[in-house]
């Protein structure tokens, strides 16, 4: 049948990292947009630029209160996704993953929306299979200070497949491991942010433990590319599935990069390693490949000068002077 309309695009989350980007890049494809978000760690500046655009609509709401709306498409992206922000109120947290999953799946079965879910590389837990690949039941330890966060992104795929295979909704289902960019929170606890930020400000670098730990940090533009693929995937491919990059970078390495790309004379310090902290993260991303044909392209040192620049113009604006690469750059002229 014809449409009628624009698609109609539900986005939970909407105005946080990954789910303003999101609103974006559906917008510039001209569909109709729904983003909500209640606003915990999510920002209306995030998704401010947009709100002339007719297409784009802003909606207070706690996913875990039932949203009756009509709509084609559902991106479920509500949840505190740092350990600051989930471990602030961990029973909420879960119950965001779990009652938010529900609520999104009961939207989607009863209007026929296809539903997405944004699950995260915490499901592997702190993986005893390097690289991860998405038939790992990964090492979680179930009653941690992370629990709240890797058990509720468990608890949520078993209901998208419950619901997948008992109701017939249609489903996609991602992993996304550690993503980094524009819109970042700087409080947020992360270890891109953190860098960054710590850099800019001329305060010592924190690492845990010994700082060799590894990560593989995937651009914002390159993840929601994979989104978006994902959920235009013909409907039998419902995952799990893989997004992030193979690139392999241990989080000292990673100091030492923003250290360089800020002219910051900060030093790197070390604490005590968190619980539960994954000593090694990266994924197998021939799946993402072989049925979406995605993969990263967009290069570390490209990605992190784009997040460098955001966070250095955010600081310079809170303290109207001018920005800290800005001097550094006349410092060495």
């Amino acid at each position: 049948m014809e449409r009628l309309h624009p698609k109609r695009v539900l986005i939970t989350g909407g105005a946080g990292f990954l789910g303003s980007h999101l609103c974006e890049r559906l917008l510039q494809g001209g569909h109709d947009i729904l983003c909500v978000d209640n606003f915990f760690t999510g920002s209306k500046s995030n998704v401010g630029h947009l709100l002339q655009n007719s297409n784009f609509e802003l909606m207070r709401h706690d996913v875990n209160v039932p949203l009756y709306v009509e709509v084609d498409e559902i991106y479920n992206l509500a949840c505190p996704a740092s350990p600051v922000h989930y471990q602030h109120d961990p029973v909420r947290t879960t119950r965001t993953s779990v009652q938010g999953a529900l609520n999104m799946l009961g939207l989607g079965r009863r209007v026929g929306a296809k539903v997405f879910q944004a699950s995260t590389s915490e499901v592997y837990g702190d993986p005893n299979v390097h690289p991860q690949i998405e038939s790992y039941w990964g090492h979680v330890n179930p009653n941690g200070t992370r629990a709240c966060y890797d058990e509720g992104k468990r608890c949520a795929e078993a209901l998208f497949f419950d619901y997948w295979r008992r109701h017939g909704v249609r489903i996609k289902v991602v992993r996304i491991f550690n993503t980094y960019g524009p819109r970042m929170n700087p409080a947020d606890g992360r270890v891109v942010s953190n860098f960054i930020v710590q850099a800019l400000t001329g305060k010592q670098l924190t690492l845990y433990g010994d700082g060799l730990q590894t990560r593989s940090f995937c651009y914002v533009d390159d993840l929601i590319d994979g989104f978006i693929r994902a959920m235009s995937s013909e409907d039998d491919f419902v995952g799990p599935v893989n997004l992030g990059n193979p690139h392999e970078i241990t989080v000292r390495e990673l100091a030492e990069k923003v250290v360089e790309l800020t002219g910051s004379k900060s030093r790197l310090v070390f604490e005590p390693l968190p619980s539960d902290d994954p000593r090694q993260r990266k994924p197998d991303i021939t799946l993402a490949g072989d049925a979406l044909g995605w993969e990263p392209t967009t290069p570390l040192d490209v990605g992190l000068a784009s997040t460098v620049e955001y966070f250095d113009q955010m600081l310079s604006a809170a303290k109207s002077i001018p920005s800290v690469l800005e001097r550094f750059k006349r410092n060495v002229a």
